[in-house]
């Protein structure tokens, strides 16, 4: 049995790579890409996409264990799959598991 203290420390965990996941995406989407093809800076899309390629990496890398963890259904895992490749999806995704850490802090 998985203590609270242990739950609540995987899900910040997972929760600070998914937000900075998905900042970078967003980064790399609307700011790196347009400095690329509208002022031909194609340096931005190097470095922030480098670093959005090493942030995915570890959230792909981190949902697995973290799903096992907090006993994730496969349809949450799957969910938190999903939402790393979509705009905007960590933070949808994000909501759903600040209501958890709030029931957490509950028990």
């Amino acid at each position: 049995m998985k203590t609270i203290e242990e739950k609540t420390k995987w899900l910040k965990r997972f929760r600070l790579i998914s937000i900075m996941e998905g900042i970078s995406f967003l980064v790399l989407l609307f700011i790196a890409m347009p400095l690329k093809y509208t002022m031909d800076l194609p340096l931005a899309v190097t470095y922030v996409g480098w670093v959005h390629g090493l942030l995915f990496i570890l959230y792909i890398y981190t949902v697995f264990p973290t799903a096992h963890k907090l006993e994730w259904k496969f349809g949450k895992t799957l969910f938190a799959l999903v939402a790393s490749v979509l705009p905007f999806g960590p933070f949808i995704f994000d909501k759903n598991l600040s209501e958890e850490e709030k029931e957490m802090a509950k028990s």
